[in-house]
């Protein structure tokens, strides 16, 4: 069967490196893909918005497969557009992919759906939710309510960080329409986890908990980011847990989604904090997470092509999802000023040394192959993996690699993992 992967970064990369891997792969193409991505089959220079050229390059090529990758096609409803022609492919609906464009209606769904999540409000006006703002007090989190590339949440423990988040987003417009709407909600205290759930529109089948590493700085210090490195299993999340979670969360909002006709197929993504009264949903993403997919593809046993195309037949009950009995990190390396501006061209060395760590893989993100040098191209730059158990020694052969590759600005956290150690 002949794929087409939709995307550019380490998500992307690691699901090529993961399908590759399959006896039922045929031609591999990755639209518009990266430096990486290359190495395991044929990028596609067409972005992954642009979704006219995609439905006419996978129906010319008589693709068997499409897989989105990221967020934003699945908001302009490319799976919609895939399944007019009849053409097979892997993501939720626009209708469903709104669990994630909009936190305003994944909010308002979760209350219905008496799904635990932290106290809110929706506002798309400035002033009334500066007023709301003061009333309420610190400590909060503001969120612009569309897409801003995992950027749009700022966590705020004084008045004037929140008076700054509010006029950044809904003034200023930084996140652009992101920002039509803010989602200004109470602040929770604990842990945050990240849960993935392949689902068919009638089954589910759930991922190992993860830990994702948000703010750029060591101690969870600076802005978030898109994601500065991860591991997975988390050692302190039960089975009991995990069954709570199932039970309080992916089931009933599946439900709800299901009930309102809006079937969700394809990958179910929350981010959860684990609070004293219990896990509560911070928000819903309708893809596989980046980095958390890095970790994933590395701890997957089983056929990731014939798991997928069980969640497209929606025959997804009788594929068993397996795992290796291991633990694995992600090390992100990003640029300079991430994710603040940053500059990009500078030449990446010691990939091959890197790679010689045992267990280790490295997974492009923000990279391009230019005259023959592999060189920086985005903020978050390379996804640094290893597995291993226990997992401290996961992490430590994720650094060991991390620590040789070098390229002008490198930035990376430290302390990726050590608290669930």
């Amino acid at each position: 069967m002949d794929v087409l992967l939709i995307g550019s970064g380490g998500r992307e990369h690691a699901l090529a490196w993961k399908l590759k891997q399959s006896p039922d792969l045929g031609k591999l193409f990755i639209a518009p893909g990266n430096a990486g991505t290359a190495q395991l089959g044929q990028n596609v220079p067409i972005p992954a918005t642009d979704i006219k050229q995609l439905v006419e390059f996978a129906h010319k090529n008589k693709i068997g497969l499409t897989i989105v990758g990221p967020d934003d096609p699945l908001a302009l409803g490319i799976v919609d557009e895939f399944q007019s022609r009849s053409m097979r492919i892997f993501g939720p609906s626009k209708a469903a992919a709104q669990i994630e464009s909009s936190k305003a209606f994944a909010k308002q769904l979760m209350q219905e759906a008496h799904i635990p999540t932290a106290d809110f409000q929706v506002f798309s006006d400035h002033a009334a939710a500066l007023n709301y703002l003061h009333l309420k007090g610190v400590p909060r989190v503001i969120k612009a309510s569309g897409l801003a590339l995992g950027k749009g949440v700022s966590v705020c423990h004084t008045i004037q960080e929140a008076e700054d988040a509010l006029r950044e987003i809904m003034v200023e417009r930084i996140h652009k329409d992101a920002g039509n709407e803010v989602v200004i909600e109470e602040y929770l205290e604990g842990p945050e986890i990240s849960v993935h759930a392949l689902c068919d529109g009638v089954t589910y089948s759930l991922f190992p908990a993860a830990q994702d590493h948000k703010p750029a700085l060591d101690g969870d210090k600076g802005k978030n980011t898109g994601g500065m490195g991860t591991i997975s299993p988390v050692p302190w999340v039960s089975p009991e847990m995990m069954h709570t979670i199932e039970t309080t969360v992916i089931r009933p909002i599946l439900e709800a989604m299901a009930f309102r006709g809006m079937q969700f197929r394809g990958l179910l993504f929350p981010g959860i904090k684990i609070t004293l009264d219990g896990p509560k949903v911070l928000e819903f993403n309708a893809r596989f997470g980046d980095p958390e997919t890095q970790v994933y593809m590395r701890l997957l046993k089983s056929d990731l092509l014939e798991v997928i195309n069980a969640c497209v037949d929606q025959s997804l009950g009788s594929v068993k999802l397996e795992w290796l009995p291991t633990h694995a990190a992600n090390i992100v390396l990003a640029s300079g000023g991430y994710p603040d501006a940053y500059e990009r061209g500078y030449p990446i060395h010691g990939l091959e040394n890197a790679q010689n760590v045992p267990d280790a893989v490295i997974f492009h993100a923000g990279t391009l192959a230019e005259g023959g040098t592999i060189k920086t191209a985005g903020g978050r730059v390379l996804g640094v993996s290893a597995v291993g158990s226990p997992l401290y020694v996961a992490i430590r052969r994720a650094y060991a690699a991390a620590e040789l590759v070098t390229f002008e600005g490198k930035q990376y956290r430290k302390d990726i993992g050590s608290k669930s150690i």
